[in-house]
Formats: structure tokens, sequence, C-alpha cells
């Protein structure tokens, strides 16, 4: 029994762990960190030279791009730019004409929230503090070539793809003072979040061309708040990349800021990770090629660069055309799109230690949906299977509990008895355990079973963007959010009293307490948790209330 005590404490330690850290969470937040607020980054120089912002050629060592500009409005272009609105199935882009840069994208099927589904959600943006943005452009040692920086034409401002269209193709346009002729296609395709940047090069003088492409992602280090507890373990913001030597490696802020990234691969992807979305540049055709990062301070803050160029150089014989080319997604989390990416890519869904648990837990979710279509039912269904699946390691724990409840009289006999010889308590209590061939931690098991499964659906509806927005019915409209009115929180809580009535009662006076306090805890803990896993957690003690009634009635004879 004293074992029992032990488990409890530390079921309660962790519980008042979490409640501390929310707590801590709550006062970081409070004070949001925003581009303006970040600290000044040692070592990095508010002003650079105005080609800072261009990668070096890759004959020599090669620093990251960063970026200069000033952060504007989104409607706006660059001083002397147009801005270019193109739409498709599925997002909303600008394009600014200086550089052919994505400065604003938004994900025509993810409205900001269910209360403004109307207002797409804005993944690339130009604002005066959250910024993230595309760059990419051409470098090298002969003459001029368009980069970032560069101020392209354009024949038209407005594209919009046809209910025939596969694709739309968005050109522009600029000749070097050399005379060769570039065109930036950016290619957007029916039913995709794939964009192809290709530059398509005309090479009309009499010397052959040789030039690299680079791509990279700018952004800045804002608070992300998403609501009570689902910021005990905030959602990841921050770069990554993926090579088939390192696998997956997150490249935060931190580590950007301590060290600029300057790695030489075969191929891979690099990425910038934000909470249900993702922006990622694949490069294409033979490499090696060179992933970098680096930070510079702006005025109102640092800037964070993340990117890659080729390191193979392409060549153009004077009078002949070629091109260059690599594949921006920018989009949701969509694990089927992901899998269909590039290996390595769905692990851009953060589902932290627990991901072999996760992973699985997710796809058997989602071919329920499939068929039922509604994820709260999903969850249902999931929970049913997910007890069917323990249901013959359950029976022996609630076996055992059952038996417990019987053994109830003479163990009270016993402390009456017994009551201020603990060691005699003890030993008289195991003589009577081991005569009725009881386990006193047996009952333990139905919850320690659960803590991976439940901590695992807790990552599954945190970072699956398949549930954001996903309603159940009646009042409950985000699954992924917590329960507005605190309906399921508070069942949830009458059903873990409905357990401990089935259960038998602790005979030490402090596990009894402890017992009791247990619904009202987890009732708090549970009021600010996602409605889809208070709901797993409900429909899961609920079919426990009945496995252990069962065992209670039909195979121990005791109501």
């Amino acid at each position: 029994m004293e074992i029992q005590r032990v488990i409890l404490l530390f079921a309660l330690a962790f519980i008042l762990l979490l409640l501390y850290q929310r707590w801590l969470e709550q006062e970081a937040s409070s004070t949001p960190v925003t581009s303006a607020q970040t600290p000044t980054v040692q070592g990095k120089q508010g002003a650079e030279a105005p080609a800072a912002d261009i990668p070096q050629t890759p004959s020599v060592k090669l620093p990251a791009a960063p970026v200069t500009q000033q952060p504007g409005q989104t409607e706006q272009a660059d001083a002397g730019g147009q801005v270019v609105l193109v739409e498709t199935d599925l997002v909303r882009a600008r394009i600014d004409t200086v550089g052919g840069s994505i400065k604003s994208l938004e994900l025509l099927q993810y409205p900001v929230s269910v209360d403004q589904l109307d207002v797409p959600f804005e993944l690339l943006k130009m604002g005066s503090a959250d910024v993230f943005l595309t760059q990419s452009g051409l470098i090298g040692s002969q003459a001029e070539y368009p980069n970032h920086r560069t101020q392209f034409s354009v024949e038209d401002t407005r594209f919009r793809m046809s209910e025939a269209d596969q694709e739309l193709i968005v050109p522009l346009y600029w000749q070097a003072p050399s005379g060769v002729q570039y065109t930036k296609k950016l290619i957007f395709k029916r039913d995709s979040y794939d964009i192809d940047i290709e530059f398509e090069v005309n090479n009309t003088t009499d010397v052959e061309w040789t030039g690299f492409i680079y791509s990279q992602f700018l952004r800045t280090q804002v608070a992300q708040s998403r609501g009570f507890f689902l910021d005990v373990v905030p959602a990841y913001l921050g770069g990554a990349v993926y090579t088939p030597e390192e696998k997956f490696e997150k490249i935060d802020f931190a580590d950007m800021t301590d060290a600029d990234l300057n790695r030489k691969v075969a191929s891979g992807w690099v990425a910038m990770l934000q909470h249900y979305f993702v922006g990622a540049w694949f490069p294409q055709g033979d490499g090696p090629f060179q992933f970098y990062s680096k930070v510079i301070n702006e005025v109102d803050g640092p800037r964070y660069i993340i990117g890659q160029n080729s390191l193979r150089p392409t060549v153009i014989a004077a009078g002949s055309s070629g091109d260059l080319k690599v594949k921006l997604f920018a989009g949701p989390k969509e694990q089927a799109r992901l899998n269909q990416q590039a290996e390595g890519f769905a692990l851009t869904v953060d589902y932290g230690w627990l991901t072999p648990v996760s992973v699985p837990l997710f796809w058997v979710l989602n071919k329920i949906n499939d068929v039922v279509n509604n994820w709260g039912w999903s969850i249902i269904l999931l929970t049913f299977f997910i007890k069917l699946a323990f249901y013959p390691l359950s029976a022996t724990s609630y076996k055992s509990m059952a038996k417990m409840k019987k053994l109830q009289p003479r163990l009270q006999t016993l402390k009456e008895r017994h009551g201020d010889d603990k060691a005699k308590l003890n030993q008289a209590m195991m003589e009577i355990y081991k005569k009725e061939k009881v386990n006193p931690l047996g009952g333990c098991l139905p919850i320690v079973i659960q803590i991976p499964v439940f901590i695992a659906l807790y990552w599954v509806l945190l970072e699956s963007v398949e549930l954001r927005q996903a309603p159940f019915g009646w009042w409950i409209q985000d699954l992924s959010i917590k329960d507005p009115y605190f309906v399921l929180p508070l069942a949830m809580g009458a059903s873990m009293l409905g357990q401990q009535m089935l259960n038998p009662a602790p005979l030490d006076p402090m596990q009894k307490k402890i017992m009791m306090a247990m619904p009202i805890v987890f009732t708090f803990l549970f009021l600010y948790f996602p409605a889809g896993l208070v709901l797993y957690w409900l429909v899961n003690n609920v079919l426990s209330i009945a496995q252990q009634w069962y065992v209670n009635k039909m195979v121990i004879g005791k109501a």
C-alpha cells in the first residue's frame, strides 16, 4: 500500500508541475516577443552594405543572405515595384516585382478562426512585426544577375486560375546590361501548395554564362500564444533541415544566433516551421548544395534567414538558353501531402518523443474519419478500439480491483487491530493478498498503460492540422481548442468520481484524501485542454466504468 501512495503522490506532483509550468508560460507570454523587442544580436551590425542581402558566389566561403529591407504593408510593393495578384483554387498570393518575391500567401481553405470563416489564414506575410517572406535569385561572378532586389517587369498584374487550368504561370522579365535575358517564372499548380520557381536564361552574348540559384526564407520571431495549457509545451517555431545523412534537424532561432549554418549537402530540404503550417525549399537538379543561415540585426530587431543554394554551376553556352529551378512548398502540414513531397518531410509534424505511437494513432484516426466524416466521432471510435485492444490486460486489473473491494471489510478489521503498528498491519495485509491471490498494484495498471497513449493523442490533437477547427457538433465547433462551456471537462470529472465509487477505497487517510482530490484536480487541469482530448478521456472513463461494473457484477458477483 505504501507503493500505491508513492504512485499517487508522483501523479499529483506531475499535475502540479504542469500547473507550475503553465504559470511560468503565462508570465513569459504576458509581453509578446516581437522583432522590435528581441534583444540585440551580439556581434551583428545593424547596417550592412546592400550586397550583404545576396549570397556570394560559391567559389568562396558562402555566407547566408540577410535582408535589410524594412517591413511594410502587405498590399504595398517595395519602392519602385508593383504588386502582382495571383489566385488559384487553394491560395491567393501577392508577388512583388522587386525580386519577384512572394510577400503574401493566403490559404483559402484555412480560415483564421471558426469565428472568421471568410478570412483566410495568411502564411507568408510582411507585417510590421510578424514577417515571413520567400526570396530567390541567381548569383555568379561574371556580370549582373537577377536576385531578390532586382526590379522585374510584368505584362499583367492579375492572374487567376480557371477551372480548366492545371497550372498557372506568372512570368517576370529582366534584361542585364550585358544583354542576357532572364525570365523568372512562378508556377502554381491546381490542388497543390507547391510553387515551382524557374529562371530561364537566354544567353544572347558571345561568351559562356555560368551561374547558381539560391532560395531562402526571412522570418522574425514573435510569440505564438495558443491558449492556456496548450502553451505548456509550446509548438515549435523556427528552422529545420533534412539530409539523408543527418536526417531531420531543427535549427531554431537561438541556434541561428549562436552560429551561422554553413553545410555542404548532397540532397535534402530546408524549411521554416510553425504550428500547423510549413514553408520549405526543395533543391532541384544535381548537388551538391549549401544549406545556410544567418541573423542580421535591423533597427527594429533581428531578421532570421535560412536557405539553400546550388554549388554545382549551371553553364549555358553563348547564343543558347537554359534554366535553373527550385521548388517551394508553402502550406498546411496535411500529412497526405507531406508524404508525397520528399523523404522525411512528414517529420515537420512534430509529435515529439512519442512519434512512434502518435503516427499510427493518427493513421487509424484518419482512416476512421474517412468513413464517419466527423473527427469527434472518430475520436470516440478510436477510444473504443484502444479500449478493445487493451481489454485482456485491463480486465485482469479490474478483477484485481474488484477482489480488493471484496476484501475491504477484512482489511478494515486489520487496520483497527494493528492501526498503530504499520509493520504488522502491512505484514497481515500481504498475507491476505497472497492467500486470496490479489495484486494490490493491479488497479494502477489501467492508468499506467493509458499514459503513453494519452500523451501521444495529445500531440496528435495538438499538431495535426487536419483537426484544426474540426467541428464535432452542438457547441463543440473546434476540437483542437478548449470546450467553450466546459461541459466535457465537468463530465470527465464526474466520470472519474464514478470510477472511484466502483473501486476499493484506500485504507490510508492520506491516500483517501488524494483520491478524493484527484477528480477535482483533473477537472481543473482539463478545463483548457483541447476538447478532442477531453472527449477521449471522458469516453475512456465511461468505457472503464462499464467494464469495471461488468467485472464486479458478473465475474466477482458484487455489484
